[in-house]
């Protein structure tokens, strides 16, 4: 297993595999054969950037029984979602900002992520692990009053759209050969809000890249935010969230 960041330092970003406290340098394409340059560079020295640049980042709906069950909602019989612009993407410690067209409530959903490793279309569910480099922590915020405010048309992509209600990271993670053992906590302002398993997903991450991938062509670096459950509550200003998932990372952002 490897830890795999973005950084920039001096003006110039990097890339590199992080162990502790020290990120072992690459070059050339994170997704296709990187080769280490021997140098090594201590974190604090650097500022940690998302750590892919995705063409589109996709969000799952009602993806877990437990949610589901709590909500009396149907299963879907295939994954609902939908798209997160690339102007929402803000990395580990970044500010999540209050939008100015918005006052009502703003909501944290802490998630596991797949991070695509190479082009991918139209794969079977046994194929799909070998297109997913990794896997990462993500928080959707969502401006929650937006969705239905208008009964002629669900605002989803505006309500999840806003600039940096994307947030995701510190790291991918690769090597997780089952993620179905994992489990997402969101931590808001020091109290546990959310813990729940990934194997209550309705579409398990490798089905979930194999019945989108028949959609969309996926790209390297593309994500896959896999949805949440219960536990998701609102965020008032100066608050801080955490999206710990072990084994994966820890995700931490402030709201102002």
């Amino acid at each position: 297993m490897q830890t795999w960041v973005r950084y920039e330092q001096g003006g110039k970003t990097g890339f590199g595999t992080l162990e502790g406290d020290t990120i072992s340098v690459y070059s050339g394409d994170m997704f296709n054969n990187p080769t280490a340059t021997g140098e090594k560079i201590s974190r604090a020295q650097v500022k940690l950037l998302t750590p892919c640049t995705p063409s589109k980042m996709i969000l799952l709906w009602n993806n877990f029984h437990a949610l589901a069950n709590k909500l009396g909602v149907a299963l879907p019989s295939e994954p609902l979602y939908l798209l997160k612009p690339g102007t929402a993407f803000i990395a580990e410690g970044d500010t999540v900002k209050k939008p100015n067209t918005y006052d009502g409530k703003v909501v944290y959903e802490g998630e596991l992520a797949i991070v695509i490793g190479k082009r991918c279309k139209e794969v079977t569910e046994e194929q799909a692990k070998d297109y997913i480099f990794g896997y990462t922590c993500s928080n959707d915020v969502t401006a929650g009053e937006i969705i239905q405010k208008d009964p002629t048309f669900a605002q989803w992509t505006r309500a999840k759209g806003f600039d940096t209600f994307g947030s995701f990271g510190p790291g991918i993670v690769t090597g997780i050969d089952n993620p179905n053992t994992l489990v997402i906590k969101t931590i808001l302002n020091g109290q546990e809000r959310q813990n729940y398993p990934v194997s209550d997903m309705v579409f398990q991450p490798h089905k979930l890249v194999s019945m989108i991938s028949r959609d969309m062509t996926l790209e390297p670096g593309d994500i896959i935010s896999c949805g949440t459950s219960v536990g998701v509550g609102s965020m008032k200003p100066g608050s801080t969230v955490e999206v710990i998932i072990d084994g994966v990372g820890h995700l931490t952002n402030r709201y102002e």
